[in-house]
């Protein structure tokens, strides 16, 4: 196996994550192809061009390029109106691909591009593996009552790519039971390949520093990073703030991230609202994505990380915050649970009442001990997502399918 073609249709792996439709997969995508271009395995990437000012080329290193391909609007337009150029989107990708004789497998990123990527490894008679990343029926099942539920078509295209992928990669065995349990996948085509952390980048670090770094006050800082949307639950972080504030005086949340999805800006609004109603403008600051390798000074700088989404396959988040050595505060879902194992490296929460993950924040800011003893076993635990063994797993798949 010489190269292999990987398909992120909506959205580019080099755009900056935590806005727009930029998130954990972004990351997985640019992280994985770096790691497989240097085990010496060639792989280019095929996006969707969202702007004129991006070069149809871009060599990320040696071994790992990536491709715009021109289909639809030279803007970002979201994965809803992506699917409309779908067609145009594989058909572009197939004539590239003939370019490189030498690719002999398609691995397919997120519902789109596994549409893509039956059409593409059907008309070049290659194998197709692919990963979900996030799952249209299991973010319904815990939807917030006002957000939509995802689209007839979104729901029949996880059936096709399920039906006809040769493989399916979950990245934990939760995802597994889901796509079992909800989409009747057969299981013996799924393999469970959790994504990995850098951890030459995120590792535990002096807190002072980094607060100086960031220019942050040097008072018990709680962080929440992601996109702003009613699936990663900001408005859980927000409302669990505001009860916080009960329990312990002089604290600091800070939000990370910007608007998502055709909801995103009006949840930023409703939450600056709400900062402004409860008379806390001091206290709770909305800071844009910053460029993932200066994450680890964010983590470092915070005392508590909350990870309260309504669904996760994984949650990179949490997973890098433990390998900072920061406590967590997780959503007891999906992926969440083999990543934040409760009582190693953070606190599991059932649900999403705000006094719950008020109580489960204050635990730890006012246990010295217990925020100790988070802080050191999370890293050890992060220790288990590495991208080596993330790489290994995936070639293994790779070898077997091709």
């Amino acid at each position: 196996m010489r190269r292999i073609a990987l398909i992120s249709a909506h959205t580019c792996p080099l755009l900056q994550p935590g806005s727009g439709w930029a998130g954990g997969m972004n990351v997985y995508i640019d992280e994985l192809g770096r790691a497989l271009a240097r085990e010496g395995i060639g792989v280019d990437v095929f996006t969707r061009r969202h702007s004129r000012d991006v070069p149809e080329t871009v060599v990320v290193e040696k071994g790992f390029v990536l491709h715009h391909i021109e289909a639809g609007p030279l803007r970002e337009i979201g994965p809803e109106r992506t699917h409309r150029h779908l067609g145009a989107f594989a058909d572009r990708v197939v004539n590239q691909i003939r370019q490189t004789p030498d690719t002999s497998l398609v691995h397919s990123h997120y519902w789109l591009s596994g549409s893509v990527g039956l059409r593409v490894a059907s008309l070049l008679g290659m194998p197709l593996v692919h990963s979900f990343h996030t799952l249209g029926r299991v973010k319904d099942r815990n939807r917030r009552s006002d957000a939509a539920l995802s689209t007839f078509s979104r729901l029949v295209a996880e059936e096709d790519v399920i039906e006809g992928a040769r493989c399916i990669v979950a990245s934990t065995s939760a995802e597994k039971e889901d796509l079992v349990g909800h989409y009747g996948a057969d299981e013996s085509k799924i393999c469970v390949a959790a994504p990995g952390v850098d951890h030459d980048l995120f590792t535990p670090g002096l807190k002072a520093p980094a607060r100086i770094r960031m220019g942050w006050p040097d008072v018990p800082t709680v962080l929440f990073a992601g996109r702003i949307q009613s699936l990663k639950g900001a408005d859980v972080a927000l409302e669990a703030y505001l009860r916080l504030q009960r329990r312990i005086d002089r604290t600091r949340l800070v939000i990370v991230g910007a608007p998502s999805g055709s909801e995103g800006v009006r949840e930023l609004e409703t939450l600056q609202q709400r900062v402004k109603e409860a008379d806390l403008v001091d206290q709770v600051t909305f800071a844009e994505p910053v460029p993932h390798r200066e994450m680890a000074d964010v983590y470092r700088a915070s005392d508590v990380v909350v990870v309260p989404s309504r669904a996760e396959s994984f949650g990179l988040v949490a997973a890098e915050a433990q390998a900072a050595g920061v406590p967590v505060v997780a959503a007891n879902v999906g992926g969440l649970r083999s990543v934040v194992p409760e009582g190693s490296g953070g606190i599991l929460v059932d649900g999403w009442d705000p006094e719950v993950w008020a109580e489960a924040i204050a635990s730890i800011l006012s246990d010295h001990e217990l925020a100790a003893s988070l802080a050191e076993s999370g890293p050890l635990h992060a220790e288990t997502f590495s991208w080596d063994l993330a790489v290994e797993r995936i070639v293994d798949v790779y070898r077997q399918v091709a």
